[in-house]
């Protein structure tokens, strides 16, 4: 049977970590949690160091959101859980997750797709490529923290040209929560270990979570192994920067999805959507 090392990134909510983490344990499966390095999040560090059947990433990032600390964060996690292994799959989720499907179905479901990694691809000629042009031919200082920074950004973007994609990547992604094998999540540390200069170009991107390891995993040789499914059911109905958040109302159109976990979720918005989950399908 597979081993599957789950990857939480949080920030917030250890009650919603703790329970995410508790649906993920099966077999020999680890969970690793990724706490945002900001003051604000002790607390939860304090809390989950206590819990036994969830391991914190030791190498933490305090994290912006749209910028490329995010990338950095998820980069050092995996490196940390690689050298823990062995691991056959590095499954990535957020605290807002929350698996749909039994993880026992979820193992069948790899083991009879052995070497298959799972993320979500848009190409050229979709809307969502089309518009994260933006996000990569501009420079972005989001990561930067000093005062005016989008004054510099502004000026720096009216007299520099378009940016383009370092040499031999092909632009694709979306979401960055996904299912690797453990080959590919290493060669995704290895391309950002060996490649200094495409690492400045994305980290003046803005969010390059979406495509960062989509673009690298489909640029190289193990592009026919990727299959082109997340595995999980994200609303965008709404067409806003973030997905919508399921409540009851969603759960006949995620139930029947046929994905494994669904995002995102907010117990303190509506916490009877999980506990449905718990009961009518795991």
């Amino acid at each position: 049977m597979a081993r599957i090392a789950h990857l939480i990134l949080a920030h917030e909510d250890a009650a919603a970590v703790e329970r995410l983490a508790t649906r993920l344990a099966y077999g020999d499966d680890e969970v690793y949690v990724h706490i945002d390095k900001k003051p604000a999040t002790r607390s939860l560090v304090d809390h989950l160091t206590t819990n036994r059947s969830i391991n914190l990433i030791q190498s933490r990032t305090a994290i912006r959101w749209g910028a490329y600390s995010m990338v950095a964060a998820t980069l050092r996690a995996i490196a940390e859980i690689l050298d823990k292994g062995p691991y056959d799959f590095v499954n990535l989720l957020s605290a807002s997750d929350y698996p749909i499907r039994k993880p026992a179905e979820f193992h069948r479901f790899l083991a009879g797709r052995p070497g298959k990694s799972f993320m979500e691809m848009h190409f050229e000629g979709s809307p969502w490529w089309e518009e994260a042009q933006k996000k990569i031919r501009k420079y972005h200082l989001v990561d930067y923290g000093f005062p005016g920074k989008y004054t510099l950004q502004h000026a720096i973007n009216r007299v520099t040209p378009h940016r383009e994609m370092p040499a031999g990547l092909s632009f694709c992604g979306r979401s960055q929560w996904m299912t690797l094998t453990a080959e590919h999540a290493r060669c995704v540390v290895m391309y950002a270990t060996r490649n200094p200069d495409a690492m400045r170009f994305f980290k003046h991107t803005w969010g390059p979570d979406e495509f960062f390891f989509q673009t690298v995993l489909y640029s190289s040789a193990h592009r026919p192994a990727l299959v082109n499914d997340g595995l999980r059911y994200i609303d965008w109905s709404e067409g806003r920067v973030s997905p919508k958040t399921l409540t009851t109302d969603d759960f006949d159109r995620f139930a029947s999805s046929g994905k494994f976990f669904a995002r995102k979720f907010n117990p303190s918005r509506d916490s009877l959507v999980l506990d449905r989950i718990d009961t009518e399908l795991l």
